[in-house]
């Protein structure tokens, strides 16, 4: 296909030269890799000689520029349907971690949108490489995952490390430390206004078993024969409905009980 596009780039535009297309029905293969592998691959592409023929074809096996090694297993007793009868691998060539697994199992997907493959060159000419024919997912190989385990294991010791950090202040004398007139601002001008502390609600006062509270307050009123309901909450730190409870039944279930229960417990039956 010959076509002429305007193509803009960092504000500058240029006449390029259209897609090439010429290999736009070759069948490619998409394969999503775990990050160690592209990292390993993209670094093995940047030692390697790049051809400017978009249509170069690829290395041979014995070369030492071939990033991988695939095999295809086929099980001859098994049926056509079932996914496990072909089984592909694939061996990476070099690895840059010494535990990084080596061999991954590929994984094909039944369904995918149709895809095409498109590179680049520094020139800036465009070409289609061509059709995705079939979509895999990598995952180490079960006689790797001892390698697997290794890595990840080494991976959270690595982030698990913490580093220091050297600062330089460039401001070290202490000026910008120092405090507004504004900073005060919101603070009383009467040192004698002391600040009250804010009060703890009811519902987050645990209550004590009954029969220890009831102890408890016979002690009280026989320290001290008159209480109010807030003292009372200050020395039990019950919440105050419960403190009601407690003294309305002393007063029904004990006769003999002291006159400053019977006091207390009649305020607060009138509350």
């Amino acid at each position: 296909m010959e076509k002429k596009e305007k193509i803009s780039n960092g504000g500058s535009s240029s006449i390029k030269e259209g897609i090439e297309t010429s290999n736009q029905n070759t069948p490619v293969w998409l394969l999503k890799c775990p990050p160690i592998v592209s990292r390993s691959w993209m670094s093995q592409s940047n030692n390697t000689i790049v051809s400017d023929d978009l249509t170069a074809s690829a290395p041979p096996p014995n070369s030492s520029h071939y990033l991988a090694k695939l095999t295809l297993s086929i099980d001859p007793l098994a049926s056509d349907d079932d996914p496990l009868s072909r089984q592909l691998t694939m061996e990476m060539a070099k690895n840059d971690s010494e535990n990084a697994p080596k061999c991954y199992s590929l994984d094909m997907h039944k369904e995918f949108i149709p895809m095409c493959v498109f590179s680049q060159m520094k020139e800036g000419k465009i070409a289609v490489e061509g059709k995705v024919l079939q979509k895999f997912d990598m995952k180490p190989h079960s006689k790797s995952i001892q390698d697997y385990s290794r890595l990840c294991r080494e991976r959270t010791n690595k982030y698990m490390v913490k580093t220091r950090q050297v600062k330089v202040i460039e401001n070290d004398r202490g000026e910008h430390m120092m405090p507004k007139p504004a900073m005060f601002s919101h603070m009383p001008s009467n040192p004698k206004v002391k600040l009250v502390p804010n009060k703890v609600p009811d519902g987050r006062r645990s209550r004590r078993d009954r029969v220890e509270m009831e102890g408890i307050m016979f002690k009280l009123f026989e320290r001290q024969p008159n209480w109010t309901l807030r003292q009372l909450i200050q020395e039990t730190d019950q919440p105050e409905q419960f403190l009601k409870d407690i003294l309305k039944e002393l007063l029904k279930r004990f006769n003999f009980a002291t006159a400053g229960i019977r006091k207390a417990g009649a305020q607060l039956l009138q509350a």
